[in-house]
């Protein structure tokens, strides 16, 4: 849109989180409200107390949200409704205000889900997930829906068996993690992360060639674990990929409108480099 202006009918979204600033949300979704010429605009806001912030979608009239950490799990007594896979997930990080009723629903399994698909079948697969927090469970019960078979593989037994069992997933220890076979393994662990660039959930020397390995985290785009694993022959998927997919169903769900998703992937790509 040139010359676009903010105006009094501009509707207004948002993402809530403690910390934010370091948020790429708002550039992804400006630049795609921008690019389709919706009189929109997306703010990020700080939000320590999450009912305050629910309440102040409702007095001001914020059309939807993004909702980040540490509020996905308890803005969700805030809400009027969520939907069935935000519920078995437990985790909410979409909010959309429907003349004043709010809906809490979950795209962070649809946006892992997506970038899969980019590059691979899910069905019938075994797919071992790193991790036993909020991504893990909501990646794990993506994957199940879209009938592959779970394994959860965690450094804590207590989290990993609990997780395991909540979404119907066998359980392995990361350090038995060599003996387990699989055809996709995905790490949702901060490892790997800046400025923690050296640090890898397991040595990619181990994964075996022509497996499809993803890593959640996005900074930096190719991380140790994804380095390591295309150099022994495997298929990476990085972190971009699910943070944008899961911003093109925020998107879709609040305009109704058919996401710039190349435009969107460009926009937080330029802004990583």
């Amino acid at each position: 849109m040139d010359n676009y202006m903010i105006s009094s009918s501009t509707e207004l979204y948002g993402v809530f989180g403690d910390p934010v600033s370091h948020s790429l949300s708002p550039v992804m979704h400006n630049a795609a409200f921008a690019h389709i010429g919706y009189d929109a605009a997306y703010l990020a806001f700080q939000i320590k107390d999450i009912r305050a912030g629910v309440n102040a979608i409702r007095a001001l009239g914020i059309k939807g949200v993004s909702i980040t950490i540490p509020h996905k799990v308890s803005v969700m007594e805030c809400l009027d409704e969520i939907d069935e896979m935000a519920q078995n997930i437990g985790a909410v990080n979409t909010i959309i205000n429907q003349n004043g009723k709010l809906k809490g629903c979950n795209s962070d399994w649809l946006g892992a889900i997506s970038a899969l698909k980019e590059k691979t079948g899910i069905s019938g697969k075994t797919v071992a997930i790193i991790g036993a927090g909020g991504a893990a469970r909501a990646i794990g019960f993506g994957i199940k829906k879209e009938n592959g078979r779970v394994s959860i593989v965690n450094r804590s037994s207590d989290k990993g068996e609990k997780l395991a069992q909540d979404i119907g997933a066998e359980f392995c220890p990361l350090s038995e993690i060599t003996t387990l076979k699989y055809d996709i393994l995905i790490n949702t662990t901060p490892l790997g992360m800046t400025p923690n660039i050296d640090t890898t959930p397991i040595s990619g020397e181990i994964i075996r060639s022509q497996t499809v390995v993803m890593d959640i985290v996005y900074n930096p785009l190719k991380t140790r674990l994804l380095k390591e694993a295309e150099e022994n022959g495997c298929t990476v998927i990085d972190g971009l990929a699910m943070f944008v997919y899961q911003g093109v169903f925020q998107f879709e769900l609040w305009t109704g409108k058919t996401a710039p998703v190349e435009v969107m992937r460009k926009t937080v790509r330029g802004k990583l480099r």
